[in-house]
């Protein structure tokens, strides 16, 4: 099948707005949560949602779509099943990097950094917080395993309906819970005319950070 249009001949030249060293946030996650406040404002579709990429033992790289769930001075947090692909993978090597693309705002946001899982505690307030299909669901998929077939999974979805029926306390599994991301170095990137991007850079040094300008 043909495809409808020439895809290298798509392209927008951006122009909405510009970044400047001056204009920026003393810290990334300062800087990050004014720009996230702009896009959830904005209506941007799903603002929350980043691309997770991670690399496994073999040094082979993968990533994925989460969402982010909190954000603190320490870092970014989403929740996942730990014994899923993206899991394993930060056992294997706990280094990662998130993108947020915020196209209605011609916007990008690249963090790389060491990821830990969150506290016991932590990930227990959220999963309560959770819509109950959703809890009900983390016990009923077997994240990123082989199965024969749909079914199977609402087999298990409805097996978990009924062990939980009548009670709204569904425990958070073992196997689940969250991450956070701490991050070394942020990238800021807003798109310009002719594709001259304005790109500023924050890298960890020590307790402080080095606000620095990229070429695009």
């Amino acid at each position: 099948m043909a495809l409808s249009q020439n895809i290298a001949d798509i392209r927008i030249n951006y122009s909405k707005q510009a970044l400047t060293e001056d204009s920026v946030a003393a810290t990334p996650i300062e800087q990050f949560k004014s720009w996230l406040d702009e896009a959830i404002k904005s209506e941007a579709q799903e603002p929350t949602a980043l691309i997770l990429s991670t690399v496994n033992a073999a040094g082979k790289p993968s990533a994925r779509v989460v969402l982010l769930k909190d954000i603190d001075e320490e870092g970014y947090t989403f929740f996942t099943n730990y014994s899923s692909r993206k899991g394993q993978e930060l056992e294997d090597n706990p280094y990662a990097a998130i993108t947020f693309f915020w196209p209605a705002l011609e916007r990008q946001v690249r963090v790389e950094g060491k990821v830990v899982k969150v506290s016991q505690e932590a990930s227990d307030a959220y999963f309560r917080s959770r819509p109950r299909g959703s809890r009900i669901g983390a016990w009923a998929s077997p994240q990123s395993q082989v199965i024969e077939a749909r079914e199977v999974l609402e087999q298990r979805d409805k097996a978990f309906e009924e062990k939980f029926a009548g009670s709204d306390e569904i425990p958070r599994p073992e196997y689940w819970g969250g991450y956070q991301l701490q991050p070394e170095l942020v990238e800021f990137w807003q798109g310009r005319p002719n594709r001259l991007h304005d790109r500023i850079v924050y890298e960890r040094d020590g307790a402080n950070w080095q606000i620095k300008r990229l070429a695009p």
